[in-house]
């Protein structure tokens, strides 16, 4: 079959986009987490884009989409990319190294959704070894089984974009490690502070997910087609409808509406959708939407019930709400979008292989880091989890005077040649533009600021600086 130019188009986009929603899953989960964990989650984000497109590479691509063995793919089938070139895979107009190349996205991005749940409490090293691992027994099996023309696929079972494969797999994986790795006020022996650090980067990491779902499930239609429009369009109103209803219910619960709520909202309406996205026509968005908010929402209460440590409402939102979304084909498809029609025989058939899908990556995963943990250290110390960024990597989100490498050296009360007393200047920062250095006046109230700014007006009409430059002095409170 030859290759069609505007489908391959499609397709190469729809790469590009679920690559960017990567970096926003990172933001999202970050401004969830406190100041001093930001880094540690970011890294964890962007070190699955390397090692699993590494391993996608050289044997993930073909352990999923391999010559079948029933379990797994055969390795030696597409290893390391072998006969991956412009030829159309099969059933498709697209080439197979675009093909390739974007199933390997959905590969990335899947581990890297277990990571908010963890959050704080495993460490780098054994994350990696994790996370190459769990591709290739967990992700990979139910990939074969469904999207690689397994024994799932014969039998009757469908998943459009990933509800199954993708996000019942990660919810239930994150689930098991949390239970294994325990509760981050255990480690540290102390309460634990859940509020987000940061809600502007939880709104940014949701515009850039939201955006880049239309590749997820537009482009899982592999080509610029009707399917791929009604999975677009219906993950459109499927999250807009999910947010509306989960800002109504914090509304109802906290009083106020949430950013943060809508925000979760949201991408609990595209996870539920995600596996029926091109099966069902817009009305059937529109439950969804509601019914995802509803179920996900209550999920989060049971979790934190339960006092399961889910940082980030990982198994609520994306487990509960890919395994909803793709029970829900067997009620809601329909023939004419998707070629398939709803029956109790396709509901029981969902069913199963969202149960097995739950059962199997909650222990495999266990197991998995029960293995590891025989080998290194799992968890943080005391000590290390209450600084996490600083303890794993060395670096700090936010620098301030007594940790920045860039802080430069305190001034004294009284700065050489200056007859202004600079204890008052309220922890002021002195940058010099230009300059390679930076100098900190010692910290003092804030409300010091007013009257500092007043003697700095002072001594410039009075012509007493202490040095006269052209450079600018830009201030910063802290």
């Amino acid at each position: 079959m030859s290759t069609d130019s505007g489908h391959t188009a499609w397709v190469l986009v729809s790469m590009a986009l679920v690559q960017l929603m990567l970096p926003g899953l990172a933001f999202f989960y970050a401004g969830l987490l406190h100041h001093k964990s930001v880094v540690a989650m970011i890294m964890q984000n962007y070190a699955s884009m390397g090692v699993i497109t590494v391993v996608w590479f050289l044997i993930g691509f073909s352990l999923c989409f391999g010559e079948s063995g029933e379990f797994l793919g055969s390795p030696a089938t597409f290893g390391a990319f072998h006969q991956v070139d412009e030829r159309a895979w099969p059933g498709t107009d697209v080439p197979t190294l675009v093909f390739a190349g974007y199933q390997g996205m959905f590969a990335v991005i899947t581990p890297a959704l277990m990571t908010g749940a963890f959050a704080d409490r495993l460490r780098f090293l054994p994350y990696l070894i994790m996370i190459a691992l769990w591709i290739c027994l967990v992700y990979a099996p139910f990939c074969h089984w469904i999207w690689g023309g397994g024994w799932l696929a014969r039998w009757g079972v469908y998943d459009f974009a990933g509800g199954i494969v993708v996000h019942t797999t990660a919810g239930f994986s994150a689930l098991g490690a949390v239970h294994l790795l325990g509760s981050r006020e255990r480690i540290a022996n102390a309460k634990l502070d859940t509020t987000p650090h940061n809600i502007p980067f939880v709104a940014l990491g949701t515009a850039l997910l939201w955006f880049g779902w239309f590749g997820f499930n537009g482009g899982s239609a592999l080509g610029s087609t009707g399917s791929a429009g009604f999975a677009a369009v219906n993950s459109e109103i499927a999250a807009s409808t999910a947010l509306v209803v989960w800002m109504i219910l914090d509304w109802v619960k906290l009083k106020k509406p949430s950013l943060v709520g809508v925000c979760v909202g949201a991408i609990a309406g595209l996870a539920t959708i995600t596996p029926c996205a091109g099966y069902v026509r817009p009305w059937a968005a529109f439950v969804i939407g509601i019914v995802a908010s509803i179920v996900c929402y209550g999920c989060c209460l049971l979790k934190s019930r339960m006092k399961w440590d889910d940082a980030l409402d990982v198994w609520g939102v994306h487990g509960m709400g890919g395994a909803l979304g793709s029970i829900l084909i067997g009620v809601l498809a329909d023939k004419d979008v998707g070629g398939f029609a709803p029956s109790g025989e396709l509901f029981g058939k969902q069913c199963v292989a969202v149960l097995l899908a739950a059962v199997y990556s909650y222990v495999m995963t266990i197991l998995l880091l029960l293995a590891i943990g025989l080998v290194f250290k799992l968890k943080p110390s005391m000590d290390e989890i209450t600084d996490v960024d600083k303890s794993f990597h060395g670096e700090n989100a936010y620098f301030d005077s007594n940790d920045s490498k860039y802080a430069g050296t305190a001034l004294s009360p009284r700065s050489p040649g200056s007859s202004k007393d600079n204890s008052k200047t309220g922890g002021v920062h002195f940058l010099n533009v230009g300059a390679s250095e930076v100098e900190t006046a010692p910290s003092a109230p804030s409300a010091a600021l007013p009257q500092f700014l007043t003697e700095v007006a002072e001594a410039k009409e009075s012509g007493d600086e202490p040095e006269k430059n052209t450079k600018l002095d830009v201030k910063i409170a802290k």
